[in-house]
């Protein structure tokens, strides 16, 4: 008989997490693994997985589960979780990011679920998120719910880390499960450049990811003011919205920045086939899946090193870890920017590194095992 999982996450945004419970719902075999994705819904300035990528994959809304709090709408999601939950009696529950993570386990708790619970960290939300007494907030209520969870995955070693020196669950709770992407298809780059309007003379370098606070495009800007001091050859192509697009392509603009804002794309790998180099700027990640692709296309990163990003870049073999001054990633760059062969490099060895450890069967494989310790209960 199938396993039967409930995936429980607030929202399909686009970003890691959505990709990541995306594959398990595609990747999973059907006949072994019953699976039934419970989200809420995307706010207004955000694009939603599954209406533009993931078409395909089904998924039963609730509202109120989304990322905004609203006392009413998260008391009535909670209780709509409750009844699903008795309704459906999953083998398991897991759980992704922090608001599904809190309702969810609970929810299991109130409708005596005898289910196996799960929950991944897609970061570790103790960095960059919240300040202060709301910190301390959520590691109160995580070690808690810690207590309540059969197994805690976290997507990188410095997550889980992390976690373990907030005291957030024991350390044989935890399993590190890196994100699994699928191998992708070669890509010309000429033709790619082509459909960018890309000019050969240039050097290229790509940041994706959602305009936001935690992600610092304003420090990617910086970067950029940087690189136009020292008359470097580079422009930079933006992929993604948020809350600080408008404001940031009109510094851009205004300051005469070499920056391109693309919006959301659905081409990612055609435009890091394009690219040269790849570039984040975040105050904190988990295993960013943005960077995997990037390495995947051969693509050295520059990046700070914070979160889990020094799971997927080697600093000096792959890439370059830097500090998170402006100043600091523009010398990364002029590096890169001056020397080609020194860039297809570390792109090959970074496309080696993640074949290595960031493939999906692995991931699917990982979470398979896991859900199969449901049956042995």
């Amino acid at each position: 008989m199938a396993i039967k999982v409930l995936q429980v996450i607030a929202r399909m945004n686009v970003g890691g997490p959505a990709v990541i419970v995306a594959d398990l719902m595609r990747g999973l075999d059907s006949s072994d693994f019953q699976q039934t994705l419970i989200t809420g819904y995307c706010a207004d300035n955000e694009a939603d997985y599954l209406e533009t990528v993931a078409t395909d994959v089904k998924a039963t809304r609730i509202a109120g589960l989304g990322r905004s709090i609203s006392p009413l709408a998260d008391v009535k999601a909670f209780f709509a979780l409750v009844a699903l939950i008795k309704s459906e009696q999953p083998d398991v529950i897991h759980t992704h990011t922090a608001k599904a993570g809190v309702l969810g386990r609970i929810a299991a708790m109130m409708a005596g679920s005898k289910a196996l619970r799960i929950h991944t960290f897609h970061g570790h939300l103790l960095h960059g998120y919240f300040s202060g007494w709301k910190t301390q907030l959520v590691i109160t209520i995580e070690k808690y719910l810690a207590s309540h969870t059969d197994y805690l995955i976290a997507v990188g070693n410095q997550v889980k880390e992390d976690l373990l020196s907030a005291g957030i669950g024991k350390r044989d709770q935890y399993r590190t499960f890196f994100p699994g992407l699928p191998e992708p298809a070669h890509i010309d780059k000429a033709a790619a450049g082509k459909n960018f309007n890309l000019e050969a003379s240039k050097v290229y370098c790509a940041f994706v990811g959602r305009l936001t606070q935690i992600k610092r495009p304003d420090r990617l800007l910086d970067v950029a003011a940087a690189c136009v001091a020292r008359e470097m050859n580079i422009h930079f192509l933006v992929a993604g919205e948020g809350e600080l697009f408008e404001g940031s392509r009109e510094r851009a603009k205004s300051e005469r920045l070499p920056v391109t804002f693309l919006g959301w794309r659905k081409d990612i790998d055609q435009l890091f086939a394009a690219s040269d180099i790849a570039i984040l700027t975040s105050d904190n990640e988990g295993i960013p899946l943005t960077l995997i692709q990037a390495a995947q296309a051969g693509l050295p990163i520059v990046a700070p090193k914070v979160g889990s990003i020094a799971d997927i870049v080697i600093d000096g073999q792959t890439g370059y870890l830097t500090s998170t001054q402006p100043g600091a990633m523009a010398s990364a760059l002029s590096a890169l920017v001056s020397d080609e062969k020194l860039r297809h490099q570390l792109g090959s060895a970074g496309r080696a590194h993640a074949h290595q450890f960031f493939s999906l069967a692995k991931s699917l494989s990982d979470h398979a095992t896991l859900y199969e310790i449901s049956q042995k209960q």
